[in-house]
């Protein structure tokens, strides 16, 4: 009997310790997820910035071969040519500066310096001139004809906004200046009350969201072809709303040759679907499941996004250095095929495919494998743990790119294109309705794509807010940024 006793004693022992270490277990898994996150928090809070995530491409220069120096070296020799080719293009001024009388008065002689030498030092100096509006006054000429029966009258000045005083340049300016270089409204205001121009920021205020509506049209057109596009990247960053007050978000889709933003009141998987909704091709996108909408069986296939996984061991590098370390440097080899590439000059070219057949298969295949041998030594919740899980739970979307050379390996590009709302959003802070929220998100649209094909956004604006109003409808893709042709220059009589 006392046999028995002592054996369920025991068992229930057991149990009890094996009760007690799940939950030890459980516990050290919730104090390493804790870590892992206060550790992120405090880096990103208060680290420097020598603890940010540095890029590939950095890394990559920091273990460049002699081969990749030299073709650095030829790069940077480009830059600078194309640098001197545009100072060259500053428009020049020459000022002479003449002799006073007592520079020219002869030390020796008591003569004067009077014969003119050729030549003369040159000194070069980049100087500010203050940019300055005008107020126009266009006189429409009249004639009549001898008759008596006829008047003939000039045509009227080409406006923006029927009635308006304000020119297509001024608006275009005030478009570039909020959406190019994220200064608010108000700030503006002040820099044309110091060139002479005292403008309220609700007349700014209108004149941008009029020039918005007036361009809805084109910057429509820009997300209607980044559907039809085979490659599709895209990303979402937030910006506050005043009415109603809560969280909006601003979108951005991308593909070769357009950036496209779109407005949402909300992050829900409405908006890639009304933007990609029932079109094929692939989408680079992060883990977020606001895109699964787009990405169904009859949808668009999902790319993963590399620098995602990557960043989720750079964050573990605290609590797990070595093996977090090891990550990194696997998967800066993938990046390093890519890296050669472009270096080959061969990106989105069927060498390039070979090449990331070849080692880019290698290379990920060394990272897949390193992944299954070391998820089971490191805790689920610990930050390696989740970084480990993180990239397995990707599957084959994390590889899709090795199967095409078009695939970015990463969804940087559209990371990239959210800078600019990250800078609006500190400036001037927030939107005040879905409406403007629209219009803002269309304005970034234009101006986005002029950068990215090196036209002036200001002489684009300036062209297409005159000419939408005649510009027939069928024809319409002639005045978007990738595809517009600046007009020629028509010579204005202009009063002395």
């Amino acid at each position: 009997m006392a046999e028995l006793l002592d054996e369920n004693h025991h068992c229930a022992w057991r149990t009890e310790a094996e009760s007690l270490r799940a939950e030890v277990g459980d516990l050290k898994g919730k104090v390493a997820a804790l870590t892992a996150t206060m550790e992120a928090l405090e880096r990103r809070v208060l680290g420097p910035k020598a603890e940010k995530l540095p890029s590939p491409e950095k890394e990559l220069k920091a273990k460049a071969s002699d081969e990749d120096a030299e073709a650095r070296r030829l790069a940077a020799l480009q830059r600078r040519r194309e640098r001197a080719a545009l100072r060259e293009a500053v428009k020049a001024q020459t000022v002479t500066h003449h002799l006073s009388d007592e520079q020219r008065a002869c030390p020796h002689c008591g003569g004067a310096a009077d014969r003119k030498l050729r030549g003369g030092k040159q000194t070069f100096l980049y100087e500010y001139v203050p940019g300055y509006f005008v107020r126009q006054c266009h006189i429409q000429e009249k004639a009549a004809c001898a008759c008596g029966q006829f008047i003939a009258t000039a045509d009227a000045p080409a406006r923006p906004i029927e009635g308006g005083h304000y020119g297509a340049g001024f608006m275009a300016h005030i478009a570039v200046m909020k959406c190019a270089d994220a200064i608010p409204l108000h700030r503006l205001a002040k820099q044309y009350q110091r060139l002479g121009i005292p403008m309220s920021r609700s007349t700014l205020t209108d004149l941008f969201h009029a020039a918005a509506e007036k361009l809805a049209p084109l910057s429509q057109r820009l997300l209607q072809l980044v559907a039809q596009s085979d490659i599709v990247q895209a990303d979402e960053t937030s910006l506050v709303m005043q009415k109603p007050f809560r969280r909006g978000f601003v979108w951005t889709f991308l593909s070769d040759e357009i950036i496209a933003y779109r407005f949402a009141p909300d992050r829900s998987g409405e908006t890639p679907l009304a933007v990609l909704g029932g079109t094929q091709g692939t989408l680079v996108v992060d883990a977020y499941t606001g895109y699964n909408r787009v990405v169904d069986v009859d949808g668009r296939s999902r790319s993963s996004c590399l620098a995602h996984v990557r960043r989720k061991f750079f964050e573990a590098l605290t609590s797990h250095p070595e093996p977090a370390r090891r990550a990194l440097d696997l998967i800066l080899e993938i990046y390093r095929v890519e890296h050669d590439a472009k270096l080959r000059c061969i990106v989105r070219t069927a060498d390039h495919l070979q090449l990331r057949q070849t080692r880019g298969r290698d290379a990920m295949n060394a990272f897949l494998a390193w992944l299954e041998a070391e998820q089971a030594n490191y805790p689920p919740k610990s930050a390696l743990g989740q970084a480990i899980s993180y990239a397995r739970n990707r599957g084959d979307t994390l590889t899709r790119f090795l199967d095409d050379a078009r695939i970015p390996v990463d969804n940087n590009a559209s990371e990239r294109a959210l800078r600019i709302v990250a800078l609006g959003r500190k400036n001037f802070l927030f939107v005040g309705h879905p409406g403007t929220g629209d219009n803002l998100a269309g304005l970034y649209s234009l101006i986005a794509t002029c950068d990215l094909h090196g036209v002036d956004p200001i002489e684009y604006l300036r062209d297409v807010l005159i000419r939408i109003d005649t510009h027939p409808a069928k024809g319409i893709d002639t005045l978007l940024p990738h595809r517009w042709r600046a007009p020629e220059r028509l010579e204005v009589d202009v009063a002395a």
